[in-house]
């Protein structure tokens, strides 16, 4: 056994020699080296075997090396989803706002028969000595003049107060030295709005014992010619109504449809409907009296 052994490294060690040997002569020789041959027929003959293998573990090295990218890879897709929803939505905002407050401002003046000028808010704040004013960009060009509705699409925004050729300013219903004749729906009651800068309208109605409910709708209750208020625009609901024992009037706060501090687009009524010519109604004429006639005695 141990003479195996021997013979095992004697020729290990031979072939270990030989191999240093083949490599020092190829590498001086370089081109023409007398291994050309050798190393032709070894490459024809392990070349296929070779490439066998490697055909082989080629798709087991891909999968390992996938395996190790798969959780990045993933992240990635992830987060390029998430990007591309939150563009798709901006993208339906941007198309579907302006449509949405166009159609809503067109909508109430059909139902209402306004003629409307759009507008854009340019400005929002203090002018004119109120407090709570707003700057259009449309102005006497376009047909403006003061005392002039001024709504959006879901309600009365104020009345123009002053014009120049391209801007004008919009006292807001809103601002505390606006007042407002307006009417609850349901039951009729005719009062005043008066603003209170951010917080709710407060209505006054003129009966002390009108009968008022949460929820009710108000709208403008028009002036003569539809200046400063055209009728029927809508104001808001009424959100609270106190008692008032021993006063002239009944008090109600009322929430605005619209607000105040995110306008944009809004319509200046230009024309309002009139109502038709009324004539005045007399009674009837009477009948004439026939008086009896009496024949003369022969």
């Amino acid at each position: 056994m141990l003479r195996d052994l021997r013979r095992t490294r004697v020729l290990l060690g031979v072939l270990l020699i030989a191999s240093f040997v083949l490599v020092t002569l190829d590498y001086r020789t370089g081109r023409g080296s007398p291994l050309d041959g050798v190393r032709a027929v070894a490459a024809g003959v392990l070349g296929p075997v070779q490439a066998g293998v490697a055909a082989v573990t080629r798709p087991v090295a891909r999968t390992v090396s996938g395996i190790g990218r798969a959780g990045a890879t993933t992240a990635r897709a992830d987060r390029l989803a998430r990007d591309n929803a939150a563009l798709r939505e901006q993208l339906a905002l941007a198309r579907r706002g302006p449509a949405t407050s166009l159609d809503r401002l067109l909508g109430l003046a059909a139902a209402g028969r306004y003629r409307i000028v759009p507008a854009r808010l340019v400005a929002l704040g203090g002018g004119l000595g109120f407090s709570w004013t707003a700057t259009i960009d449309a102005g006497r060009r376009d047909g403006l003049r003061p005392d002039l509705t001024v709504v959006s699409g879901r309600g009365l925004v104020g009345r123009v107060k002053t014009v120049t050729t391209r801007t004008a300013t919009v006292l807001l219903a809103a601002d505390p030295a606006s007042k407002v004749g307006v009417r609850v729906s349901a039951s009729g009651e005719i009062g005043v709005i008066t603003g209170q800068a951010t917080g709710p309208l407060v209505l006054e109605l003129l009966d002390a014992h009108a009968r008022v409910r949460v929820g009710e709708a108000v709208t403008t209750f028009g002036s003569p010619g539809g200046r400063p208020y055209a009728a029927g625009v809508p104001v808001g609901r009424v959100g609270k109504v106190f008692a008032g024992p021993g006063t002239a009037t009944r008090t109600a706060l009322v929430t605005p449809y619209v607000r105040f501090s995110s306008l944009d687009l809004v319509g200046v009524v230009i024309a309002a409907p009139q109502p038709a010519i009324r004539r005045a109604t007399l009674p009837p004429k009477p009948d004439p009296v026939v008086r009896p006639t009496v024949p003369k005695p022969r």
